[in-house]
């Protein structure tokens, strides 16, 4: 697996953008956001039971991640029909503001490692990926365990510190200074 440290494989993506069958579809890829950190984040399938909790929560916090210029991409092995479809079919996914990628090739959750071996669909993982394309957080939970997105979001709050950040910090509280 892909961990800390490495570079984000390189890839380009189908991804569905709105539920408007005539705008809903886009092409995305790893230079996409430059500047930008990355939370992608691997749900195993559409049209499941906990899958749409998690989008659903990391939607409620996008302008949370957007303020700390970090853009929200989710995947997962269905197509980018699929995804449409489940977006207009479930009403807690209707308004996403962020793309799902279409890892249909299996490709880049492959590069990364996280091909579940026994269901062959993208394991519950989640990366966050700063500006430079590096991956400097990664989550890997059961595939019928489901995620905090705001713990996400604190960690991104760590890592844009830059600096050393003891257990259950939170932002706005002292990091851990070092003489």
């Amino acid at each position: 697996m892909k961990t800390v440290g490495k570079k984000l494989p390189a890839f380009h993506l189908k991804a569905t953008i709105t539920n408007d069958m005539t705008s809903a579809f886009t092409e995305i890829h790893n230079g996409s956001y430059p500047g930008k950190w990355l939370i992608l984040f691997f749900w195993p399938k559409d049209f499941t039971f906990v899958c749409p909790t998690e989008l659903a929560e990391f939607g409620k916090l996008n302008k949370e991640f957007l303020a700390r210029d970090a853009q929200i991409l989710g995947a997962s092995t269905d197509s980018e029909f699929v995804h449409l479809a489940w977006r207009q079919h479930n009403e807690t996914l209707k308004d996403l503001p962020y793309p799902m990628l279409a890892d249909i090739k299996r490709e880049l959750s492959s590069t990364l490692g996280i091909l579940d071996p026994n269901e062959g669909v993208a394991q519950r993982a989640t990366f966050i990926i700063d500006p430079e394309g590096i991956i400097r957080f990664v989550m890997v939970t059961d595939l019928n365990v489901g995620r905090n997105p705001q713990e996400v979001l604190r960690v991104l709050d760590a890592l844009q510190t830059d600096e050393l950040c003891p257990c259950n910090w939170q932002k706005g509280q002292e990091t851990i200074h070092v003489s």
